[in-house]
């Protein structure tokens, strides 16, 4: 194990080492980090070509089909003429965000599959030269975000299992591609930034770069400094975030988990433990698919993505909560159900959340806090009895009220803090919110 862990050491520090080390934010990028972390709820979207064979009959396949299948880059072209989402309407999209009381859209741009669902000039392998399709969805989604005051983020995947210059290969998407074994590493670096280019020229301005992929090469020679600096000289308030699961490299302006709440790894492979001083952002999945998967019904009920979206403000990270488009174009109608319920829940409590950063008392089992000035919210999401003792606060208390009706809310002091009493006729059945005025 320590040999492994010298390992990860020294290939963590290479890739530091050429990161955008000398990297100041600029004043248009710190205010976005500001609006990002008030946002709090944003839309993740994966949609490819990938929807069209809907998870291949497995569960939290979908995005993934072409490598889990293992589908040579010959057959795997062959999709692209099958994708012809006539009933997309980016106009229905960005109202569902709003009505979902979501800020912010980060959409696929381009996959692990390397297909880009834009106009690419670099490279034909492109929704508008392969599908009968024939248009560039983001462009048709930006403007309509642009329309409806919506930020829009674009997620970029580093990994491309259909490249040849993807090389040597790194843990995912090898021989069974039909690639040759060969390539130059630098040229698709290149290939990268010029794509890259054109999603932060050709769309005004955007949200900011979600990267994801470097997991699958750690030690390779990522060229960091040449991306980070590309994306910040041509938008210096994009902000730029990196699904690679280790602590922030320099260059990077939010720090992201994926379906871990913050410092927490339940799913083996975020292996931040620190949680850094940027912007925080979870995202989570509403079934147990990213993309489309026609199988999956494993839904999480509404209740437990609000749980999870108050955990989450309650370390100050905004939630990302992620649909699969179906290949038609329509999102899942049992997405959009569960959407619209966490909108009415927002419209009612969204005080609590927006706007807010973590509170005093770190998320546990009983839930979570969440402040805004000289306001504390108490997110109490389960608990067994009529009381909940706190930790004392810095601060003297002024007031406490139920959020509900404002009644008050009676309480004593004890020896390890504050004993809030909570009788079971004041409960809300997904969180019963408290407000301390301090």
């Amino acid at each position: 194990m320590k040999k492994l862990s010298y390992l990860f050491l020294f290939l963590f520090v290479s890739i530091m080492t050429f990161a955008q080390k000398d990297y100041t934010p600029s004043e248009e990028n710190l205010k976005n980090r500001e609006w990002f972390q008030d946002a709090k709820f944003g839309l993740f979207v994966h949609w490819g070509v990938y929807s069209v064979m809907a998870g291949g009959g497995d569960q939290g396949i979908a995005e993934w089909i072409m490598n889990q299948k293992q589908i040579p880059i010959e057959q795997y072209e062959k999709l692209p003429s099958f994708f012809y989402p006539t009933k997309f309407d980016p106009a229905e999209w960005v109202s569902m965000v709003k009505k979902a009381g979501m800020q912010y859209i980060t959409i696929t741009s381009k996959h692990h599959d390397g297909f880009a669902m834009y106009n690419s000039k670099v490279s034909d392998y492109n929704i508008v030269d392969q599908t009968p399709y024939g248009k560039d969805v983001l462009k048709q989604l930006k403007d309509e975000c642009d329309k409806q005051g919506i930020k829009l983020f674009f997620y970029y995947s580093q990994l491309d299992w259909h490249h040849p210059d993807y090389y040597p290969r790194g843990r995912t998407g090898k021989e069974y591609t039909g690639r040759p074994q060969s390539g130059d590493w630098n040229q698709y670096i290149d290939y990268m930034n010029s794509q890259l280019t054109e999603l932060l020229t050709n769309y005004g301005e955007i949200g900011g770069i979600w990267f994801d992929g470097m997991w699958d090469k750690p030690d390779a020679e990522w060229r960091l400094e040449d991306t980070y600096s590309l994306i910040h000289d041509l938008q210096p308030g994009a902000m730029i975030g990196s699904n690679h699961h280790v602590t922030p490299f320099p260059g990077e302006d939010f720090q992201m988990f994926e379906r871990d709440l913050p410092g927490e790894n339940t799913m083996g492979f975020n292996k931040a433990g620190t949680i850094s001083e940027l912007p925080l952002e979870m995202c989570e999945t509403m079934n147990g698919s990213w993309g489309f998967n026609i199988v999956d019904n494993n839904y999480k009920s509404s209740k437990q993505l609000i749980q999870t979206m108050v955990k989450s403000a309650g370390y100050g990270a905004n939630f990302l909560l992620n649909t699969g488009p179906m290949p038609n174009g329509k999102i899942q109608p049992e997405n959009v159900d569960t959407l619209m319920v966490m909108g009415d829940w927002l419209k009612q409590y969204g005080e609590s959340i927006y706007g807010t950063r973590k509170g005093p008392i770190r998320p546990n089992e009983w839930g979570a806090t969440t402040q805004k000035g000289s306001t504390i919210y108490v997110h109490v999401l389960k608990l067994a009895e009529e009381t909940l003792e706190i930790p004392a606060l810095e601060k003297k208390i002024k007031s406490i009220t139920f959020f509900d009706d404002g009644s008050k809310v009676k309480y004593k002091k004890s020896d390890k803090g504050v004993v809030l009493e909570i009788p079971s006729d004041k409960r809300n059945e997904i969180d019963t919110i408290l407000k301390i005025e301090i």
